[in-house]
């Protein structure tokens, strides 16, 4: 089975560069404590790279 990574959004964006809060928002994240699951593709590890510092990761099953 696919691995999957589960993002948890636990600092807001603001104060941060326009860049990083359009991140957030394309993968998917809208309140604090907010998670959301994608699959594990050198794309999502990209983006979660750029916010690493506002973002917990947890891989999934």
């Amino acid at each position: 089975m696919a691995q999957k990574l589960k993002v948890t959004l636990k600092k807001s964006g603001n104060g941060y560069p326009e860049a990083q809060k359009r991140v957030i928002q394309s993968l998917g994240l809208r309140k604090l404590n907010s998670s959301v699951v994608h699959a594990d593709t050198p794309a999502i590890r990209g983006m979660v790279r750029k916010i690493s510092h506002l973002v917990t990761v947890e891989e999934v099953e």
